[in-house]
């Protein structure tokens, strides 16, 4: 476990995200849960309530302590991610997946949203997952053959490479955690909350608001020229009106079906 405590950031952050940086003060404003996204993670927990949120972040998708009978346990390496829970949310645990500091079976469920590709030992995350959850083991990730299926690609090729890069396949996370494997297709709502890159499908200019644009992760694998380059070129063809050629049915249209995906383990029941 050294190796990983030695890669840990100044504040604590765990992956290959420094959350403690500047371009994450915004964070909480632009990245909130939507409730589409929500309700899906809920529904997958089915009748289980103890709950493990891994990667826990600022609470966004984490069902609030106490309501409906939850019970949550959360755990987020990273001291600034932390600060930004809200009081009416669980205290966070400073410790990270790859060595949860919990039993065998230990909760009902588990979570993670939007955390696996950081991971630095993603097998060794899994598995510690697996084995501290007695039912669902749910992730909210994206499917890395879809990623760069998005519009923004043709502006912004050096992002969605780089994510696509990042996301470990279904099939690996399928295998790593075992049991029976269901994967689901989460369509985003036009005006979704939560302001990762496909969330602004229908919303072009929102790329042009600096905050709204660095609260997405992806956006600090490209140097400062490279991104002022990707942005000048969205910037021109919407002043150009070029962009709304090609796209602007999205601008009214209700869903998008992008890469965003809902994977979960369920423990395989023996006859």
């Amino acid at each position: 476990m050294s190796n990983l405590l030695n890669s840990r950031k100044n504040d604590g952050s765990a992956g290959d995200v420094n959350y403690g940086e500047q371009i994450f003060l915004n964070y909480n404003v632009y990245r909130q849960p939507e409730p589409e996204i929500s309700n899906l993670i809920y529904k997958a927990f089915g009748e289980s309530k103890s709950i493990l949120n891994v990667g826990a972040g600022a609470g966004s998708y984490e069902p609030k302590q106490g309501e409906n009978g939850y019970k949550i346990t959360a755990v987020e390496p990273s001291a600034s991610m932390r600060a930004l829970r809200p009081k009416e949310f669980a205290v966070a645990i400073d410790a990270y997946v790859e060595n949860l500091p919990f039993k065998d079976n230990e909760f009902e469920a588990s979570m993670s949203t939007f955390s696996v590709h950081q991971w630095s030992n993603l097998e060794a995350g899994l598995k510690e997952m697996r084995r501290v959850t007695k039912n669902q083991v749910v992730l909210l990730t994206c499917d890395p053959k879809l990623v760069q299926e998005f519009w923004l690609n043709q502006y912004a090729p050096g992002v969605l490479g780089a994510e696509a890069k990042r996301y470990p396949s279904t099939e690996t996370i399928g295998q790593l955690l075992g049991g029976e494997i269901e994967v689901v297709s989460i369509p985003l709502p036009l005006l979704c909350k939560d302001g990762f890159n496909e969330a602004y499908y229908g919303r072009p200019e929102m790329f042009l608001n600096s905050s709204a644009c660095s609260s997405c992760s992806a956006w600090t694998f490209v140097d400062e020229p490279t991104r002022q380059s990707y942005l000048n070129h969205l910037k021109n063809d919407l002043e150009s009106g070029e962009w709304d050629k090609k796209y602007s049915n999205l601008r009214t249209q209700s869903h998008y079906n992008g890469s965003l995906i809902l994977i979960i383990s369920r423990p395989t029941i023996k006859l």
